[in-house]
């Protein structure tokens, strides 16, 4: 025993006989591949022959403040810039679900996937990525129920390009026949996955959107319904392009840029320039506002035959109880922000153990004292003109009431006093009496 141990200990050293090194005298020098030698230099001191880095520096005047210009065709110009190699450069559009009440509903969803297809200038979606990579770019488009994002991130020299390529995306498309039905396809098959998912938060936040502004802006479909797929054509999407695409409700943003290249790029791109669906006439713009109606939405599902593995899926009951709260122009809306952080909450299966930092509401009052309860999560929703607090529950179908009784407790839980950790954190108080007020009203 003692000599395999022995042999084990030569082979994780080496021989003696090779790897012996003078314990005194000059030191070592390590031989590399080439046959080089380069001394033994201390990580304090900078390596010879390699060019002197280049920091940031700050004079504690630069505060990366958000500068906004308004250009003569209404467009804004919006710009922070910071240090870095990269940029982040998007056209943002007054646009979405919530303008849709004299429309398809859907169109928002269809615009969403066929964002960054052909062009004018470019024959197809792989010509666009062909372009970005140049740069080092890639580009997203997003959309919610008030709000439509075409953004791309790139090396900040090719700011030129990247604000060309957003203005032909934008303006130019060509929304040819082929691009329309696969777009169907794409959005038959979203709509099919979001009935299969195990997680069923995207339509939970749909279902209590439409609960609490039945039927008007915010409350309208933000998803494509099955029925509409086949009606949507290029004809229905440049009538809602024609009204909603224009300049006065568009912003171009960009992080890591000089405000005034980014300014420039818009005016060389942005302005003049004639969209495919040709110039604007009388604009029927929807204007309304949004009207909190509550009320209560159910869904019955069979999810038995659905799985991922073997073990069949958990049979669940989730609910989302909800109030009114403010939009992102109020006062109100950062207290509402720090609320929802307060509750927080998440997963039972994230929940862990010691040291994970889990001591939200919802975490110390619901997953902690109730363990069949699957989830208590908090969402903050808000938008122009409205918002929305929200819990996400899920537990057995045989504790929907005591689930049901348990949110609304925390809800009410809200008005009251909480302690103060810090000075800064005086606002609670007054966050969850708001809340309280909102509640009983």
């Amino acid at each position: 025993m003692a000599t395999a141990v022995w042999a084990a200990a030569r082979l994780l050293r080496g021989s003696a006989v090779l790897c012996a090194r003078p314990r005194f005298g000059s030191p070592a020098h390590r031989r590399f591949s080439s046959g080089a030698t380069y001394p033994n230099i201390p990580l304090s001191s900078p390596l010879p022959g390699v060019p002197k880095p280049i920091f940031a520096t700050v004079d504690g005047q630069e505060k990366f403040e958000t500068k906004v210009t308004t250009l003569d065709n209404g467009l804004r110009v919006a710009s922070q810039n910071k240090f870095g190699q990269f940029c982040t450069v998007g056209i943002l559009i007054n646009s979405g679900s919530r303008y849709e009440a004299k429309y398809l509903s859907g169109i928002a969803h269809f615009l969403e996937k066929l964002a960054f297809s052909s062009t004018a200038r470019f024959d197809s979606k792989d010509e666009i990525l062909l372009t970005l990579e140049k740069h080092g770019g890639i580009c997203d488009c997003q959309t919610s129920r008030d709000t439509t994002m075409y953004a791309v991130s790139a090396d900040s020299k090719g700011l030129d390009t990247v604000v060309d390529l957003l203005a032909d995306v934008v303006l130019h498309p060509r929304l040819t026949d082929e691009e329309i039905e696969m777009t169907r396809m794409a959005v038959q098959f979203e709509l099919e996955d979001l009935n299969m998912r195990p997680d069923p938060e995207p339509l939970l936040t749909e279902m209590i959107h439409e609960a609490a502004f039945r039927e008007n802006t915010v409350g309208l479909h933000r998803f494509c319904p099955v029925e509409n797929i086949a009606k949507i054509d290029r004809e229905v999407l440049h009538s809602y392009l024609k009204n909603y695409y224009t300049p006065d409700r568009m912003v171009l943003a960009g992080v890591g840029v000089e405000h005034e290249h980014l300014v420039e790029c818009a005016r060389k791109y942005l302005v003049g320039a004639e969209p495919a669906w040709g110039a604007p006439g009388t604009v029927d713009v929807d204007r309304s506002v949004a009207q909190y109606t509550g009320g209560i939405i159910k869904v019955e599902r069979d999810m038995s035959n659905v799985s991922l593995g073997p073990t069949p899926i958990p049979e669940l009951t989730h609910i989302m109880v909800g109030l009114e709260s403010c939009s992102f122009l109020e006062d109100d809306f950062i207290p509402f922000a720090v609320l929802n952080m307060m509750m927080g909450g998440g997963g039972s299966f994230s929940a862990g153990g010691p040291g994970k930092g889990m001591f939200s509401r919802l975490y110390l009052n619901v997953l902690n004292r109730h363990h069949w309860m699957y989830n208590a999560t908090s969402y903050h929703h808000s938008y122009e003109d409205t918002g929305l607090l929200c819990i996400h529950a899920s537990a057995d179908p045989r504790q929907v009431r005591e689930m049901v009784e348990i949110i609304t407790k925390e809800f009410i839980l809200m008005g009251r006093t909480v302690d103060l950790v810090r000075p800064g954190a005086s606002c609670a108080p007054d966050v969850a009496s708001h809340s309280a007020e909102r509640a009983t009203g």
